[in-house]
C-alpha cells in the first residue's frame, strides 16, 4: 500500500492588508506627534481634520486618505514618506538607520537652522526610548522650555553649549553628558560654539 505524502507547510508570508497599514501608519504619526509634545487638537487642527478623526487614526482604526497623509506629515514637519518608510517592516527585527537618513521631526518652539533626526522608532501602542541626533546651528535662537515624560540623556558630539535644566545651567563641550528628569522644564540656553551635535535619549517608563 502507498504511503500518502505530507504536503510541506507553506512558508508564505502574507501581504499586509489595509488595517495593518493603517494601524503602522497611525502608531509613527503619533509617536512623531508625541515626541514633539503636540496634542491630538494641535495637529489636528493643523492638518485641517478633527481630533476624533486624527485619534481613530493613530489607534489603526481607519486608514488615511494620501491627501490626509499628506496634510498629516505637513502638520507633524515631516514628509509623508518618512511616515511611509514605518510601514511593512519586521516588528520583531532590528532596526539599521544609514548615516543622514534618520526619521527627521520639528520640535514644537524650534525654527530655522535646526534638526533632530530620530534613530530609531518602536513599532506598537508603546515606547520604551526614543534616541534623537541634533544639529544646532542658529546661535540667535531662543529656546522654549522642553518638558515630557521620562529621563533624558544627552552627550555633546561637536560645538559647545550651555543647557538649562530647572533652575541650573551646565557649560557642556564635546565628550561631555548630561542626564536628568525630562519633566522638568529644560533645554538649550545658549550656543557658544556652533555647529552643535549632540546625541539625546530619551528613556520612558512603563505608562509611555
Amino acid at each position: 500500500m502507498a504511503r500518502s505524502r505530507k504536503k510541506p507547510a507553506s512558508a508564505a508570508v502574507p501581504p499586509s492588508t489595509s488595517v495593518d497599514v493603517g494601524r503602522q501608519l497611525g502608531s509613527a504619526a503619533r509617536r512623531v506627534r508625541e515626541s514633539q509634545g503636540l496634542t491630538l487638537t494641535d495637529v489636528a487642527a493643523s492638518a485641517g481634520i478633527s481630533a476624533g478623526m486624527l485619534s481613530r487614526l493613530e489607534t489603526g482604526h481607519v486608514t488615511p486618505s494620501l491627501e490626509t497623509l499628506v496634510a498629516l506629515a505637513g502638520a507633524l514637519g515631516v514628509r509623508p514618506a518618512l511616515l511611509l518608510q514605518q510601514v511593512g517592516g519586521d516588528e520583531e527585527g532590528a532596526q539599521r538607520v544609514p548615516a543622514g537618513q534618520g526619521l527627521e521631526v520639528v520640535r514644537r518652539g524650534t525654527r530655522r537652522g535646526h534638526t533632530y533626526h530620530l534613530l530609531a522608532a518602536q513599532r506598537g501602542p508603546r515606547k520604551s526610548f526614543e534616541p534623537f541626533l541634533v544639529t544646532l546651528t542658529d546661535k540667535s535662537e531662543v529656546f522654549p522650555g522642553f518638558q515630557h515624560p521620562g529621563t533624558e540623556f544627552i552627550y555633546l558630539l561637536a560645538g559647545s553649549l550651555t543647557y538649562r535644566h530647572g533652575s541650573h545651567s551646565y557649560p557642556l563641550g564635546p565628550g561631555d553628558s548630561l542626564s536628568f528628569r525630562g519633566d522638568v522644564p529644560h533645554g538649550p540656553e545658549t550656543l557658544d560654539k556652533v555647529p552643535i551635535r549632540m546625541l539625546s535619549i530619551i528613556i520612558y517608563d512603563g505608562e509611555s
